[in-house]
């Protein structure tokens, strides 16, 4: 009767359209296919909800199969692939607009959600629709109905699935009743309430784990019990462990991790030598960072009789110590990534691996994976060979010093390193032709310098310097990029399961609105729909050296997606390439080790139908927690460089410092300094005048002085406040009148006094403040002229590539 009904459903609603050919269906392999299936089913046009007694006699599943549908349905619930209506009928999220995803909370109150649909834009969720939700949760939301176009989809959160913070890092205080702990991650939203008994030895000021007892309710805090003590928020190093914790990262190994470790041969032992390809005769040298520790890559080149290069990359063979299911592997597979801290590194493998017996030290043989390829002058791949191998580095050299070697031909160092020059002269040759290969193609650069915090023993903040990118960085950059694309290639054509990174193409949306920037300056670009990452290298070509390469180097930045890692080879964007993984840092990447473990088996004997029916189960979740990790990481040591920049300038208040517009929002200006530290002008310290923000064209404009402050305006600055705690720097504009006495008397073009509001701030501004702190109310309103009061609400995310 239900199938009957079902069909006769189908025939009624698409009698004019042609359905062609109707399969009905089946589970074609058992219950394997069962939820993809499933899935399909749900989303034909012509289905409506149906209970799970519907869906079992539609497919006819019966007897055992019935228990494994009802868990399948149940696993789908919980996971969001569908819905259960207050009717007991399932549907999937689109077809009732529904939105599945992340919940990115926001200090003001409110929050987006990133859909787990990477082609949905985020949803703003207001502070009064997150209904007990918190950062990071995974959450189903209704869409409300656009009433105008244009506007951000707004919505409100109806199902919590996932809690993701489990425990908070924080700041505890104390009253004669209670507690409250303030967390450290100001996207949290609200303090956690204390009871008295629970306070475990927390006193006044301390830095505390707290572990959740129960969630937040309309107008309730969550509530928690202290279940760990950090230390004193100002004692040396609890501020770097306390971020650590923040971002529950792992410091200590389990004891049958550093079992495994504690086994593993020192040193290559002969047996192990045996099958690979020797090239312990062959010059290749290593070249990193003067404090690096684990090398994963080393690098070879000769120029061959019919003058063709041959460049050998040469990876740790991190696999051969790390067997799949190991407590080691599976302990690798759950960090993800080493960290790497402003004052230490979490590494992914135990020391006496990473820094040990896989790392490619100098004058000792190591087991290798080996990538040789012959490139002609145009830097095309003419044919290559992967190999296992045994090896051992000439030299340790260092960014440093190959730089000095081929920028300065009266340097000492081409006396030290004489046998080394010939080799050093040849890669550098070969880098310049890679370089203007990737980048004839259309490959997108962005040259922006990374900040280093140098700090002593105590882990105080000596000096912030900016790390330009140097020859040799280059240098090893570009032989690690065609390594990759070449295993990355290979693996395709070979048709085996693998792991890419994978960067796709720009949402049109964003590329339009960074069009509309463009026209600005009287640049523009050819499509909005399809555009090619040289249509993107073109721009910030024509920008280089002018004044607007800031703003339009930064927006273009802004405007990519975030590159991730997929087994489904998708391209990489950025690098305009086909074909592209990550091979070269097995020691430091659990992805890259991944990639040797399939490529070894590949080598040796081939991938059975076995084989390849498994990794395609396991590489999915591989991939999306490894990107996951890998965000985590990136996150800590953002925050670790910021803490320790806000401690280097709390004894520089006052001073003068110039530097350029790198941010503009509706609440002020960011300002990045010479050495590259970034502090915020506050709208309502700018008392000279109304500013209005243009967004499209990343301006504050003043209505009566007609300054108009766009990202990339030189600017001079000084320091009036930093909050260590919250990393927060905040600068004054060395030109606005009065900026010590915000609010002084100001005449208007009309000659009436302005105004002031509370506190001796101009009315507008006090009003700012108060839109700042209900910006959920003005979710998705634009800006319109002559405008003070309107404030858009900051980016959903930082997008990289």
């Amino acid at each position: 009767r239900v199938r009957i009904e079902f069909l006769e459903d189908i025939i009624r609603k698409k009698i004019e359209e042609p359905l062609g050919v109707f399969a009905p269906w089946r589970f074609k392999q058992g219950f394997e296919d069962m939820r993809k299936e499933l899935l399909a089913f749900m989303r034909e046009k012509a289905y409506k909800p149906l209970t799970a007694e519907d869906l079992m006699e539609i497919f006819d599943v019966r007897d055992t199969g019935l228990t494994k549908f009802r868990q399948l349905i149940y696993d789908m619930e919980n996971e969001g692939e569908i819905v259960r209506t207050r009717t007991g009928r399932y549907g999937v999220p689109e077809r009732m607009d529904l939105v599945v995803g992340r919940l990115q909370g926001n200090n003001k109150g409110f929050g987006f959600i990133i859909p787990d649909n990477q082609e949905l834009a985020d949803v703003f969720i207001s502070a009064n629709a997150l209904n007990g939700a918190m950062h990071n949760d995974r959450v189903i939301a209704r869409l409300h109905r656009q009433t105008q176009p244009g506007k951000r989809q707004e919505g409100e959160i109806i199902r919590i699935l996932a809690r993701a913070n489990q425990t908070v890092v924080g700041t505890f205080e104390s009253s004669r009743h209670f507690g409250f702990v303030t967390p450290d991650d100001p996207r949290m939203g609200q303090d956690i309430f204390i009871p008295r008994d629970e306070f475990n030895g927390a006193k006044n000021g301390m830095k505390v784990i707290v572990t959740l007892t129960r969630w937040p309710e309309k107008r309730r805090n969550a509530e928690g019990k202290v279940t760990e003590v950090i230390g004193f928020k100002d004692a040396p190093g609890v501020d770097i462990l306390s971020i650590i914790k923040q971002h529950g990262l792992p410091l200590e190994f389990p004891d049958e991790v550093m079992a495994e470790a504690d086994a593993t041969p020192a040193v290559v032992l002969p047996a192990e030598t045996d099958g690979r390809l020797d090239l312990r005769g062959l010059r290749m040298v290593t070249v990193d960072g003067e404090d690096a520790r684990d090398l994963d890559d080393a690098v070879s080149v000769e120029k061959l009789a019919n003058g063709h290069y041959k460049l050998g990359v040469h990876i740790a063979d991190v696999t051969h110590y790390v067997r799949e299911g190991s407590a080691l592997d599976r302990e690798a597979q759950n960090r993800g990534t080493s960290v790497y801290l402003v004052d230490r590194v979490i590494p992914m493998l135990p020391k006496n691996l990473s820094n040990g017996i896989c790392s490619l030290n100098a004058q000792v043989d190591r087991l290798a994976m080996s990538v040789f390829m012959e490139l002609n002058k145009r830097g095309e791949i003419l044919n290559y060979s992967i190999h296992e191998s045994v090896i051992r580095v000439a030299a340790r050299m260092t960014y440093g010093k190959v730089t000095e070697i081929l920028t300065n031909e009266e340097t000492p160092l081409r006396t030290e390193y004489a046998e080394f020059v010939h080799d050093f002269v040849l890669m550098d040759e070969l880098r310049q032709i890679l370089r203007r290969r990737r980048m004839g193609r259309g490959a997108i650069d962005f040259d922006f310098p990374e900040l280093k915090v140098k700090i002593d023993e105590q882990g105080k903040p000596l000096a912030v310097v900016k790390r330009e990118r140097s020859v040799a960085d280059s240098l090893i950059e570009e032989f690690m990029l065609v390594a990759n694309e070449t295993v990355a290639e290979h693996a395709a054509k070979l048709d085996i399961p693998f792991v890419y990174r994978i960067h796709e193409d720009p949402d049109g949306e964003k590329m339009a609105e960074l069009n509309e920037l463009l026209h600005t300056f009287g640049y523009h670009l050819k499509t909005t729909k399809e555009v090619r990452p040289d249509h993107l290298q073109a721009i910030l070509e024509k920008v280089s050296g002018r004044p607007e390469e800031r703003i339009i180097s930064t927006v273009v930045l802004r405007s990519m997606k975030q590159a991730r890692y997929d087994p489904e080879n998708l391209g990489h964007f950025g690098l305009a390439a086909e074909y592209y993984t990550h091979f070269t840092s097995p020691i430091r990447r659990y992805p890259d080790l991944m990639i040797h473990r399939i490529l070894r088996e590949s080598l040796r004997k081939g991938l059975n139908a076995k084989r390849k029916t498994k990794l395609e189960k396991m590489l999915p979740e591989i991939t999306t927690h490894a990107s996951e990790r890998e965000r985590a990481a990136a996150d800590a040591e953002r925050d670790t460089v910021k803490l320790k920049i806000a401690e280097y300038m709390e004894d520089k208040v006052g001073q003068v410092y110039p530097g350029i517009i790198s941010g503009v929002t509706a609440f002020g200006l960011f300002v990045e300094l010479e050495n590259g530290v970034e502090g915020l002008v506050h709208v309502s310290n700018m008392v000279d005048d109304y500013y209005h923000y243009q967004e499209k064209q990343y301006t504050l404009f003043g209505e009566r002085t007609k300054k108009a402050y766009r990202i990339g305006t030189p600017v001079e600055v000084r320091v009036s406040k930093v909050n260590r705690e919250e990393q927060n720097i905040d600068l004054l504009l060395n030109d606005v009148e009065d900026n010590r006495t915000p609010g002084a008397a100001d005449q208007s073009r009309s000659g009436k006094s302005r105004k002031l509001g509370r506190r001796g701030e101009p009315k507008a501004e006090t009003r700012a403040k108060k839109t700042d702190r209900k910006a959920g109310q003005a979710a998705g309103s634009k800006p319109k002229p002559n405008q003070t009061k309107q404030r858009r609400r900051p980016k959903s995310r930082k997008q990289n590539s």
